[in-house]
């Protein structure tokens, strides 16, 4: 799928890689940007279109669902990390609100729209969904939630005409990963690793150097081919809803 020409919508758009999005969806030519945020938030662009969007309030997802007119591309960034040793629960609770329900309700919200474009989800997750990061267990639990929840989306909207994206990403430059000092790649080669993905039709895309290291192996390993068996199950009338 191009970007030129079409209506993307990215959550958490306020900085970091959101940010980076925006501003690449702009590059390459989208005839609309909706700039999904929990805060008040303008644009010099006059194809920014603004949403007030925190992903885990119901009301504001039902809100921002009804100043779209039509969406192609849906990127669900917005996304919480807090330090933790997995002793309190509130913290758990806070990452799957955010992280695995808030991408999903957003998903659900708009999958109208989606459909009726033939378009796109892209979930943005993370190395640590793959592996736990133990140092945030419970962002870890989160995007692996979310990593397996978009399996799932993948398998059962296919026969659909609605592509499902799977972006694994590495340490990137951002408020979020301020804490480690490690090697991180800036926002900006992130959001073009995104789109570059997304344009070739890659299901799961690896934007970074790091991502990008385990990328074949990946590919190639025995998750990845159990994630095509088990799609298999999915019966016939459900792949086929349209």
């Amino acid at each position: 799928m191009t970007i030129k020409e079409k209506a993307v919508l990215v959550t958490g758009a306020n900085r970091g890689i959101g940010q980076a999005l925006v501003e690449e969806a702009l590059s390459r030519g989208a005839k609309r940007v909706y700039a999904g945020t929990r805060h008040p938030f303008s644009h010099l662009d006059g194809r920014v279109t603004p949403l007030m969007l925190d992903v885990s309030s119901v009301s504001q997802i039902q809100r921002a669902v009804a100043e779209v007119d039509t969406l192609d591309v849906l990127i669900n960034n917005a996304g919480v990390a807090i330090f933790d040793d997995l002793r309190n629960l509130d913290v758990i609770e806070r990452h799957l609100a955010v992280n695995f329900l808030g991408p999903l309700r957003v998903t659900q919200a708009f999958l109208p729209l989606l459909k009726r474009s033939k378009g796109a989800i892209v979930n943005n997750l993370s190395l640590a969904g793959l592996a736990a990061l133990p140092v945030i267990p419970s962002y870890s639990i989160s995007k692996a939630a979310a990593f397996n929840m978009t399996q799932s989306l993948r398998a059962l909207l296919a026969g659909q005409g609605v592509t499902v994206h799977a972006v694994v990403l590495g340490p990137i430059d951002t408020d979020m990963n301020r804490g480690f000092e490690i090697p991180k790649a800036s926002p900006e080669s992130a959001a073009r690793g995104i789109f570059d993905g997304l344009e070739k039709g890659d299901e799961d895309i690896f934007p970074d150097p790091a991502s990008q290291s385990i990328a074949e192996s990946w590919r190639n390993g025995a998750v990845k081919a159990l994630e095509r068996q088990f799609a298999g199950f999915v019966p016939e009338s459900v792949a086929n809803l349209g």
